[in-house]
């Protein structure tokens, strides 16, 4: 009797914590709605850099790929030859290649 007793006491104390535990509230899962809502800074414009009035520095700064001997090169070219012509004349300076203009052609203007 004993036994049956013991049992009974566990099956309800079992069954209490299951029904407890089942009756819990979730935790809210935030929802692909909310971050929808959220506004997207928009990306920064690239730097347009004129060839023709950019200094070394500049050069050095807003290209990717020209560090200070390459930008003093651009510079030196463009005061021994005038101005540039087209955004493909840089394929002429010393240490330009096209890889080194295809990374850098959309931040490129000639004026």
């Amino acid at each position: 009797m004993r036994t049956g007793y013991l049992s009974s006491l566990v099956f309800a104390l079992l069954t209490s914590l299951s029904i407890s535990a089942n009756a819990a509230p979730a935790p809210k899962a935030e929802t692909g709605a909310s971050t929808a809502t959220q506004e997207v800074a928009p990306k920064p414009q690239a730097v347009k850099v004129d060839l023709n009035k950019a200094d070394a520095a500049t050069l050095q700064r807003d290209l990717v790929g020209i560090g200070e001997a390459k930008a003093q090169e651009i510079v030196a070219y463009r005061d021994m030859n005038g101005p540039f012509a087209a955004v493909d004349e840089l394929l002429e300076v010393k240490g330009i290649g096209k890889a080194i203009l295809d990374k850098n052609r959309e931040r490129l203007v000639v004026n």
